[in-house]
């Protein structure tokens, strides 16, 4: 079947989800993409909508083996005309449980055409330079695994007559889903004084938990812990207080410092 463009959807933070779909569609390498970053409130304000001559590719990080509960409402307002799809989760080498499946479910409720599904590895979002979990991922190899996965789509595209001949594709999980994706409510990031308040962290926190003016203010009611201030700040100037947070990121480094591969469905 012929596909007139690309919509490329992400949730990234920390940029590990967009690299993977990014990575996917040029091995697909179509002639028209469109990038949608919905990491940021004010991007999902207006729900998507797709149609049928449209490949759409979403990517999401997985939080606690789930879709992170902060874009399931939007994501459930997609409005889908049998637009074929491509679900994908981004997880920290720990496990991606049921992430996938519940994309997959969400995505097929909003007249999406699931063909093709993965979960790829990113650096883990409490990695940090003492204790690192999948510290610098997704790398070369697993960048070239994306790109060869979408060349495996391209080719089931080419030998599909129509949307209706999209078959169902089998994602691992469970129903009903293990775990929950609401996150801790946990006052865990100490700012230094090397903070300039530059306001990079404001800028790029995905739920606006920061205080534009001081960011030594933050919400932590606001806060999923995907700690992109940290890992953006030019100065260094954020880290992980002792505590919840910094026990976990302890434990990642220690349970699951084995390297995983990425999966795929097609």
């Amino acid at each position: 079947m012929e596909i007139e463009s690309v919509k490329l959807v992400y949730f990234s933070p920390t940029g590990t989800t967009k690299a993977v779909v990014q990575g996917i569609a040029h091995g697909i390498n179509p002639g028209t993409v469109e990038l949608i970053d919905i990491t940021r409130p004010d991007a999902r304000k207006q729900p998507l909508q797709t149609l049928e001559k449209e490949l759409l590719i979403l990517g999401v990080p997985v939080y606690m083996g789930r879709v992170p509960a902060l874009i399931l409402e939007w994501l459930n307002a997609i409005q889908a005309h049998s637009t074929p799809t491509v679900c994908v989760v981004v997880y920290g080498n720990r496990v991606y449980e049921d992430a996938l499946i519940e994309l997959k479910d969400i995505l097929t409720q909003c007249g999406c055409k699931p063909i093709a599904g993965g979960a790829y590895i990113g650096e883990h979002s409490f990695s940090s330079d003492e204790t690192p979990t999948a510290k610098d991922r997704p790398d070369a190899s697993d960048l070239y695994h994306a790109e060869s996965f979408g060349r495996k789509i391209q080719e089931k595209l080419n030998t599909i007559p129509s949307v209706d001949q999209i078959s169902d594709v089998n994602i691992p999980g469970c129903h009903p889903y293990r775990g929950d994706s609401k996150l801790w409510n946990v006052d865990f990031i100490e700012v230094s004084d090397a903070c300039t308040q530059c306001g990079t962290c404001a800028e790029g926190c995905p739920t606006g938990a920061i205080d534009p003016e001081n960011s030594n203010l933050i919400d932590t009611g606001k806060c999923i812990t995907c700690c992109a201030c940290i890992k953006s700040c030019p100065q260094n100037a954020r880290s992980m207080k002792p505590g919840l947070v910094k026990d976990a990121s302890v434990r990642l480094h220690t349970l699951y410092s084995q390297r995983k591969e990425p999966e795929c469905f097609i």
